[in-house]
This record gives C-alpha cells, sequence and structure tokens, in this order.
C-alpha cells in the first residue's frame, strides 16, 4: 500500500454511493446499434468488461480501469453510462481536472443518470473551485443520499451538507487569499508523474521527496496506474537552484514502495514509510555521504494498523505521527505524539487536532511549538487542507488554523513542511500549469498588507494593462464578497536561530564525527545530542528563542569546544555560521569556557555553571594525564583578585568531584581573553583553561 494511497483523495463518501449509474437513454454498446463494425463492438465490449472487472475490485483499481474505458470511449463517444465512469475514474486520479467534461457529456447525453451523475459533477465542479455550481449539484444530489450510514450506502444527507460548507467555505477563502507567492519547484524536482511528501533541513539545503517517476529502484508499475512504484529522491541547493533529483537506490529504496516521511532538521535522520503490517516507519541516518539500511522503529510506534506519516521533534525526543490504530482514535487516520526513551504508550493528541475526519502529513516546525498538519476536518475546503496549531506553556494546543487560500485548494493539500525561518514552505499539490500529478510548490510568506499611509507615501505608478496581481492583492473595485477569513501571517512565526558549521581537526583541518550537546544552562540538562557528519564535518542546530543555551562539541582525544547562545524570547530568525576546530591536548592549548558564570563582581558559581564544570570534570578523568592551569576571567575592569578567586572557585569545584589537585593550577591569565560569542552574557567574560601537561610530558 502506497503512502498516497487513493483512499484518501476524495472526501465526502464518493465510493459509499454504489458503483452503477442510471442506465442511459444513448448509444449502447449494441449489435443493432453498430451492424457495420461488428469487430469493432466486440473489441470495445471487451474493453468495457475489463474496465469493469477492474472497478468491481475490492478496492476499486480505477486507474487501471480508465484505460480500458478510454478504447471503448473512443468507439462510441455517446454512451453516458461509459462517459460517467470515465468521470469517475478520473475523479480517483492524479488529473481530476479531466473528470469534468466527461460527466458534463454523461449529463448532457442522459439527464435520466441522475441522481448518482449529481454527485459526481458536483465532486467535480467543487474540486475545480466552481463552488455555486458545485453547491446546486450537491443539492440535487440528496434524494439519494441516505439519512444514516449503512454498510451498503455511506453517503448520507450530513455528508453532502459537509460539502455544501466546504464550498461556502472556499468561497471565503478565495476571496481573502492570504499574501503568499506560490511556485511550482521545477523541472530539477517535479517530473511527468506525481511527486510529492517533500521534507527540508532547517537551512532548506537539502530537499527529499517522493516520486513515481520512470527508473524507480524495482522498475515495477503501480497497480493502480498511477506511474511506478514509490522511490525516494534527493535534491541539494547549490546557491543559485535545486539540483536534479537523484533516486537514493538502495538500501534506502527497495522494489516496494518506499517513501519520505520525516527528516530532522539536521538533515541527519530520514524517516521512511514501508509498506510492512500495512504500513510501517522506518528510520535511516546518514553515514557519511550514505544512508543507512532503514530499519524498523519497533512496536510501539508501528502496529498491524497502517503509520502513513511521522516526523521529529526538533530536539529528536519525540515522533509525531498519523495512524488509524482504534486505540483512542477520534475517526479515521488520527495524530499521536510517541516519547522514544521512554516506555509509555502513544498518545492521541486529542480532539483540539484531531478532527472525526482523517489527519495526515504531520510535521513539527524547528521552534518546536507550531504544528503543521493536513485535515479533512476542521474548516477544509475541501479534501484535505493544510493547518497550523501552536502548543502554550501549559501543553495545550490553540484551535488549528486553516492556511487559506491559493495554499489550499479544494483538492488534496499534504505533507506540508516549513524552513526554520518561518518565510517558505514547501508541500505537494495538483495546481494548473503543473508538470504532472501532483508537483511540489514552494510558498513565500509576504506578511500582512502595507499599511495605507505606507502605500501612499509611494509614488504612485501606472500599472501596464493586463499586468498580473500579487497573490493576496485587492482589486481596486471589487464586489460584494462573502465575510472575510483572517489572513494567516507565517513569517512573523520564526523565532529561531539556526547554529550550523563544520567541525574539524585543528591541525589536520579533516572532518570529525564529533558529539554537540545542547545544554539550558538554566536547568544545567542536556536538551538535545546531535552528531556532525563523518564525511564533512557538517552540523546544524536549530534552538527555539527564548533559552540560555550552552553548546559542547566533544570527541574522544581532543579538547573540548564550549559556545554560548543566549537567545532572549522575541530574538529573530538568524543563521550562525560557526566552524569549530577541536585540538588535541598540546602544551600550552588554551580553550575558553564560554558557560561557566559568575554573579556580578563576586567569585560564587552560579548554577547554570553546572552542565560546563561536569564536562571539564569528564575530559580530566577521560584523559588522566591532563593537567590545566585555570584561569578566572572577567570583563575588562575585574581586578586580578577577583579573576583569581574565580579560578579557585572552579578548582575548588573540581577537587571535590574527585580531580587530584595536583593535576590543577591557577592563574589570571594576564588580560582577559575576549569572548567571541555573538550574543551578550548574562555575566562576565568567559573562564579558559591552559594546558600544561599532557602524557607526552
Amino acid at each position: 500500500m502506497a503512502i498516497f494511497t487513493r483512499s484518501i483523495i476524495l472526501s465526502c463518501g464518493l465510493l459509499g454511493l454504489g458503483t452503477s449509474l442510471a442506465q442511459a437513454q444513448s448509444i449502447p454498446f449494441t449489435k443493432e446499434q453498430f451492424t457495420i463494425d461488428k469487430d469493432g463492438l466486440k473489441l470495445a465490449q471487451r474493453e468495457l468488461e475489463l474496465g469493469d472487472h477492474e472497478m468491481g475490485a475490492d478496492p476499486a483499481r480505477f486507474g487501471a480501469a480508465l484505460p480500458h474505458y478510454l478504447r471503448a470511449q473512443k468507439f462510441n463517444p455517446k454512451n453516458a453510462l461509459l462517459n460517467a465512469k470515465i468521470g469517475e475514474c478520473y475523479l480517483h486520479s492524479a488529473t481530476k481536472q479531466e473528470a469534468l467534461p466527461y460527466l458534463q457529456r454523461a449529463q448532457q447525453l442522459d439527464a435520466k443518470a441522475e441522481p448518482r451523475l449529481h454527485y459526481l459533477l458536483a465532486r467535480a465542479l467543487h474540486l475545480g473551485g466552481q463552488w455555486e455550481a458545485a453547491i446546486k449539484e450537491y443539492e440535487q444530489a440528496r434524494p439519494v443520499a441516505a439519512e444514516a450510514t449503512s454498510d451498503d450506502v455511506a453517503v448520507t444527507t450530513d455528508d453532502l451538507a459537509r460539502c455544501v460548507r466546504e464550498c461556502h467555505r472556499g468561497q471565503q477563502m478565495q476571496a481573502h487569499p492570504v499574501r503568499v507567492k506560490l511556485e511550482n519547484v521545477g523541472p530539477n524536482i517535479n517530473s511527468a508523474m506525481s511527486d510529492y511528501a517533500p521534507l527540508i533541513s532547517a537551512d532548506e539545503s537539502v530537499l527529499l521527496l517522493t516520486s513515481r517517476r520512470a527508473g524507480s529502484t524495482g522498475g515495477q508499475l503501480d497497480a493502480e496506474g498511477d506511474g511506478m512504484l514509490e522511490d525516494i529522491y534527493q535534491s541539494d541547493w547549490t546557491g543559485s537552484g535545486w539540483s536534479p533529483a537523484r533516486n537514493l537506490g538502495a538500501p534506502v529504496n527497495t522494489a516496494h514502495h518506499d517513501a519520505t516521511v520525516g527528516l530532522s532538521a539536521d538533515g541527519q535522520h530520514l524517516l521512511v514509510y514501508m509498506e510492512d503490517n500495512e504500513g510501517d516507519i522506518y528510520e535511516s541516518d546518514l553515514i557519511g555521504n550514505a544512508w543507512s539500511k532503514p530499519k524498523n522503529l519497533g512496536a510501539r510506534l508501528n502496529t498491524k494498523y497502517h503509520e502513513s506519516a511521522a516526523c521529529y521533534s526538533p530536539d529528536g525526543k519525540y515522533l509525531y505521527f498519523v495512524s488509524d490504530r482504534p486505540e483512542g482514535n477520534r475517526g479515521g487516520r488520527d495524530i499521536y505524539r510517541l516519547e522514544l526513551d521512554a516506555r509509555t504508550p502513544a498518545e492521541n493528541l486529542g480532539p483540539v487536532i484531531n478532527s472525526p475526519y482523517d489527519e495526515e502529513g504531520v510535521f513539527m516546525h524547528p521552534d518546536g511549538k507550531t504544528l503543521y498538519f493536513s485535515s479533512k476536518g476542521h474548516d477544509s475546503m475541501g479534501g484535505y487542507d493544510i493547518f497550523k496549531s501552536t502548543l502554550n506553556a501549559k501543553g495545550q494546543w490553540s484551535e488549528p488554523e486553516n492556511l487559506g487560500w491559493p495554499i489550499n485548494t479544494p483538492d488534496d493539500d499534504v505533507y506540508f513542511v516549513m524552513s526554520a525561518s518561518g518565510q517558505h514552505g514547501y508541500y505537494s499539490s495538483d495546481q494548473p500549469g503543473g508538470l504532472g500529478g501532483k508537483d511540489i510548490y514552494r510558498v513565500t510568506f509576504l506578511g500582512p498588507e502595507p499599511a495605507p499611509a505606507a502605500i501612499a507615501a509611494k509614488t504612485p505608478t501606472k500599472p501596464k494593462p493586463g499586468a498580473p496581481a500579487a497573490l493576496g492583492a485587492k482589486a481596486p473595485t471589487a464586489p460584494a464578497k462573502p465575510a472575510a477569513v483572517p489572513a494567516l501571517t507565517a513569517a512573523t512565526l520564526a523565532h529561531v536561530t539556526v547554529l550550523k558549521g563544520m567541525v574539524t581537526d585543528a591541525v589536520s583541518k579533516k572532518p570529525l564525527a564529533a558529539t554537540i550537546e545542547v545544554i539550558d544552562n538554566s536547568k544545567g540538562e542536556v536538551i538535545a545530542t546531535y552528531q556532525s557528519n563523518a564525511a564533512t564535518g557538517r552540523y546544524l542546530i536549530s534552538l527555539p528563542s527564548g533559552l540560555n543555551y550552552g553548546v559542547a562539541v566533544r570527541q574522544p582525544g581532543y579538547l573540548l569546544y564550549s559556545e554560548n547562545v543566549n537567545l532572549a524570547a522575541n530574538a529573530p530568525y538568524a543563521e550562525r555560521q560557526q566552524d569549530v576546530a577541536l585540538n588535541r591536548p598540546t602544551l600550552g592549548s588554551i580553550v575558553e569556557l564560554r558557560n561557566i558564570f559568575f554573579a556580578p563582581a563576586q567569585a560564587d558559581l552560579r548554577p547554570e555553571s553546572a552542565a560546563e564544570l561536569i564536562r571539564l570534570q569528564q575530559l580530566l578523568t577521560e584523559q588522566p594525564t591532563l593537567r590545566l592551569e585555570l584561569s578566572g576571567q572577567g570583563d575588562a575592569d575585574a581586578s586580578a583578585d577577583l579573576r583569581q578567586q574565580r579560578a579557585e572557585a572552579i578548582l575548588a569545584y573540581l577537587t571535590s568531584h574527585g580531580i587530584a589537585r595536583a593535576r590543577l593550577s591557577t592563574a589570571a591569565l594576564g588580560q582577559p581573553v575576549a569572548s567571541v560569542a555573538s550574543t551578550p552574557q548574562p555575566t562576565s567574560g568567559p573562564t579558559a583553561f591552559r594546558v600544561v601537561a599532557t602524557a607526552a610530558n
């Protein structure tokens, strides 16, 4: 079963209406109608039989039935029933816009094909954004809608009422579009077949996607006729554009369905959908330049039910995922959260997030609190719409907000991911003018409209005749519109700092696979651990605003590296390039300890220093021949006595925790060493140590 199955394409219960249309009063496939071309009639009848066989499967194989029906339709284009079947097949395809002319032709040929034809036609009009016409057809479909759900008839009058509400909502959102720039990412990434489920690293340097294009690893066609079986592809940002997407190949891609699900913010860990047990989530790690063989993430996540999507929390401690498991389920597919290192079961996110309908495509932003997901419920305009919800300090989710038109359409809009900056989103959608099937699009959020005063201050220019307006712009004289829908401005979202760079050996300049710990200094707790890439030395860390962070880089056989990143709660998005050159213990080496803090003008160690002191103690324990000279630093006005007292405070801590006094000495080291941290320190400047003896001495 593919991650993007046909079962999620149509809402409002299309499948439950049954498989038979009213018999058309049009040209039937009989000998009486085709007395001359009897051989052609036999071939057309055979194609009809083959198409009906595919449609009669459980579940119906619309994609496989369609080519048979199209061949029969070439022989007799004036059969209403056949045209309706073709329209229904297209409604379940990647090119749903093709359904409308066939359904309209069916209605013209035989109005008695109603009332089910009204519903099919309403769906096609709805998907095309023809709101009023769709509402009219939905209303005319009411006579065949059951008033209660049963095994045979799944569409009720409530379902039709819901579809009408979706049309009204679509009218409102289309009349008040959000200010965005929507771009197809182009032929280097998209193909003539469906491409979807994009994933990006936090800094948008890497993009992975799922594709059904030719050249798949297994070389097998999908049984539903929607291209090849799914494979995973990768594209890299070159500085001026995306590189041509390349197939990841084995061991990530297999002869079966393999699809992108989630990517860690640093681009080092990939969540993959595979077909085991109706659909399970696997994990692959980037080791050097190669992805490892995906491993199953276990029974706490994967069940005998369908797990279709997942993402990491920014700190890597949780997985958010989508499942249709019955435990705690509110309807269809729900979003759950799993704590990876605990033994507790996954928890359903509850009724604020999970509607009575399906949810899909979950993504947690690097800020650690903003969740993006797709839903057929809430206030969708049809199919899956993309929503966002924010987690507050009390652990409560805000009411989901629809991202609005033109991001969302009446079709399925799913698998949305957002850059750490909050400026760009990526998702898959079937938009007019695409390259084929679903394509991947990039959304640039333009923010709120300029204030009228700012607009008036600009020199007026007369637009060229026929010049297009930016998305979200209002016409000078607009007709009456439905009530406004608040426009979401995601550009105000990002309060994140991305710290990235390379970890190398200071002498050889070779990359190192170092451990990088992120510490909440206020609690003295390691809140996330990362690994720099062994082949490139690259690392990337997303730091939500509002904390005083310690960042420690460690590698066996090397001295430690310490950085402080102190972010105010409202600190805007920023990227910091911080290359780290690790030194082996050599005589005279100096290391600054930027996360040891003292009260102003005092020598008392503050509690925020605990994690850094522990790391210094660990360094001395792991390298027992190392001897250090400690320096208590201060600002330019700090006295030599104060610096000496601070050094002695550190020495006292170490000796009280098992480090021999003979291995430690103190010195003010002359003038204070200036901190290279780019953010204000909560106290005076950094402490340091100098290596005065190693194993070689």
